[in-house]
C-alpha cells in the first residue's frame, strides 16, 4: 500500500475517530513523523486517542528504528525451526525453544511490556529437559530433510530420515 501523501510504501497505518467515525491514514515514515508530530502540538482532549498514539509513535520514530531496520530484522531466520522474525510478528508464535534464545534481543523488550518479568515464574513442564532437547532436534531434522528433498540431495535425505525415525522410535 502506498502512502497517502507520496508514492512511497505505507509503513504506518493510523486508525483515528473522527465525529464518531474511524478515518484510516496510511503513511511513510516521513509523513508520519510530520502528522504525529502535528497531532502532538495540539492540545489533547481527555479522550483523544490520538494523541497517545502520536506520543507513542512518536517515541518509536525517535528511538529511531526505521522501516529499513524492522525490515533487516524480518529477515533474520532461526537456525533451528526456520522461523523468521517477521512469521514470528505476524503469527504470534515462535517455532522451537531456541527461538528464545535466537531472538532474545528482540523478545525481551517484548515480554517485559507484556508480563512484567522476563524470569519464568509459572508452572513448569513435567517431561524432562531431554525431551525438549530431542523435539528441538526432530524439528531441526525436518527441516533439513524438506531442503535435502527440494534440493534433490536424496541420500542426505534419506540419512535425515533415519535419524527421525531413530528419534521418534527412541521418545
Amino acid at each position: 500500500m502506498k502512502c497517502q501523501r507520496c508514492e512511497k510504501p505505507a509503513t504506518f497505518h493510523i486508525t483515528e475517530l473522527t465525529g464518531g467515525k474511524p478515518v484510516e491514514l496510511h503513511l511513510c515514515e516521513d509523513h508520519a513523523r510530520e502528522y504525529l508530530t502535528q497531532a502532538g502540538n495540539e492540545p489533547a482532549s481527555a479522550g483523544s486517542m490520538a494523541a497517545l498514539l502520536a506520543q507513542q509513535m512518536a517515541k518509536q520514530l525517535a528511538l529511531g528504528q526505521t522501516a529499513d531496520e524492522l525490515a533487516e530484522l524480518d529477515q533474520q531466520v532461526c537456525p533451528y525451526c526456520g522461523i523468521t522474525f517477521y512469521d514470528f510478528r505476524h503469527q504470534g508464535r515462535l517455532g522451537c525453544p531456541y527461538d528464545y534464545v535466537f531472538f532474545e534481543k528482540e523478545l525481551h523488550p517484548l515480554l517485559l511490556n507484556i508480563h512484567g518479568e522476563l524470569q519464568h515464574t509459572g508452572k513448569r513442564p513435567t517431561h524432562p529437559a531431554e525431551l525438549s532437547r530431542r523435539h528441538t532436534e526432530l524439528i531441526r531434522y525436518r527441516r533439513q530433510l524438506q531442503e535435502a528433498i527440494q534440493e534433490e540431495h536424496y541420500e542426505l535425505a534419506s540419512r535425515l530420515r533415519d535419524k527421525i525415525r531413530e528419534i521418534e522410535e527412541s521418545t
